[in-house]
Formats: C-alpha cells, structure tokens, sequence
C-alpha cells in the first residue's frame, strides 16, 4: 500500500488574493484561516473510469513539462475532497474555501484548483519509524510528478509547492495526528491561455 492518500482541494474562484506577507504573519500567529466557500459543495462526486489511452507520447509529455505561477481564475467546486481510492470517487471534509491555507504564495488564492499530498503514517507499520518521513516524500514526489505529466498532457499548468502552513491545512481538512501534509501541487490553465 502506498504510504500517501492525496488529498483533493477543489475550490470556486474568490475575491482578492492575500498578500505573502500578511500570509505569513497570519501564519506565524496561528491565525491562517479559510475563507467561505462561494456555492454550495456537494457531499460525494464520483468519478470517471480512468481514462488508459489518449494523451501525448511520453516524450513529447517530458519535453512541454514545466512550472507555472499564473493561473487564469476558473470557477471548480466550492470545499475540500479526500480522494477515496476503493471507491474511486471525492468525499466531502470541508465547506470552506481552503485555497488561502494551501501555501503562502500569491497566487494559490485565485487558482482554481491545489491538490494536497497527505501522508497516513498509520498505514506504515512495517517501515520503521525514523524512515517514514523519507517514503512518504518519495511517494508524494510521485504524486506530483504524475500530476505534472498529466497537466503537459491536457494543456493546464501546474506547480509544486511545499511552502505550506501545515498546521493550518491539516486543521481545515480534519487530518489526524498520523496524517501529515506534504506538498501541494496547484493546477489550472496558464494565464496566457483561455480556459475552454
């Protein structure tokens, strides 16, 4: 069993960004909070059947991969989702728009969509202790590269951010004291490009 459960963060779009600063002090005093949610959130989404052909090639997949910082608002679902592998499909944890708690960069406020890596230390029993930390990087670094592929693949734009006030994200979301957030990769359609 992986040592990671991702943790879906979808969220509507929503007035100005907070500054990285006031971000920060927020953060350092406990007080980094969500914001409400815009529209209503519903309870469980279920998902498609993966989709196994189609895309680009692998290479060309490598080549167009990158980085991207700007994202051009497009409204997704108000709240938080735990992606529950058995049943393939998004569960409800939170109403609230979490996007201001999902990094301290700028621009995670206005990006439609931040996904979050989780580790379930519960689930490791076998790997000792002191090395827990080390798989669940591995595998979050994982995560993320799939989700980078996956983004050169349909044309969105991504960024991997661990720069993450955990404490607060792992309060929003109803994490336990065995789960810890890891990355954060946001995701979205370049600002140079309109959203279909």
């Amino acid at each position: 069993m992986p040592p990671c459960t991702a943790t879906l963060v979808a969220l509507s779009v929503a007035p100005a960004a907070m500054s990285i600063l006031t971000k920060l002090v927020l953060g350092a005093m406990g007080q980094l909070r969500p914001r409400p949610a815009f529209g209503g959130a519903a309870a469980s989404i279920a998902l498609p059947a993966a989709e196994t052909r189609g895309g680009l090639p692998l290479m060309e997949e490598l080549a167009k991969r990158r980085s991207a910082r700007e994202f051009a608002p497009d409204a997704l679902p108000s709240g938080a989702y735990r992606y529950d592998a058995a049943a393939h499909r998004l569960s409800l944890v939170a109403t609230s728009d979490l996007r201001r708690v999902t990094g301290y960069q700028d621009f995670v406020d206005e990006a439609p969509l931040d996904l979050v890596s989780a580790a379930d230390h519960a689930r490791m029993g076998l790997v000792p202790v002191g090395q827990r930390a080390s798989y669940a990087s591995a595998a979050a670094g994982a995560i993320a590269q799939n989700v980078y592929l996956f983004a050169a693949s349909s044309g969105l734009a991504t960024v991997i951010r661990a720069w993450i006030d955990r404490a607060a994200m792992a309060g929003a979301t109803g994490l336990t004291r065995d789960q810890q957030v890891l990355s954060s990769p946001t995701v979205g359609y370049s600002m140079a490009r309109e959203a279909p």
